[in-house]
C-alpha cells in the first residue's frame, strides 16, 4: 500500500524525471517533445504540497489522505 508521503515524493520525482528527459539532447526529438507535453499539465512541487494543505482542511474524513506535506 502506497503511503501519502511516498505518493507525494513520486509525483515530485516524476516531474524531475520528465524535466531531465525534456532537456536531454541525447534523446530523440520525439521523446523530448512528449516529455515537454506531459510537463505542461504535471503539477510542480509547490502545487503538489499546496494541494496537500487543502486536503488537510477537508471536512469529510471518509477517505485516507492522498498526499502528504512531507516526502520523508
Amino acid at each position: 500500500m502506497t503511503m501519502p508521503n511516498e505518493r507525494t515524493r513520486a509525483f515530485i520525482q516524476t516531474r524531475d524525471f520528465l524535466v531531465d528527459l525534456a532537456e536531454n539532447s541525447a534523446l530523440s526529438a520525439s521523446i523530448r517533445r512528449q516529455a515537454r507535453q506531459l510537463l505542461r499539465h504535471h503539477p510542480n512541487a509547490n502545487e503538489i504540497l499546496r494541494a496537500e494543505q487543502l486536503e488537510v482542511r477537508r471536512v469529510d474524513r471518509l477517505t485516507e489522505p492522498f498526499l502528504s506535506s512531507s516526502i520523508d
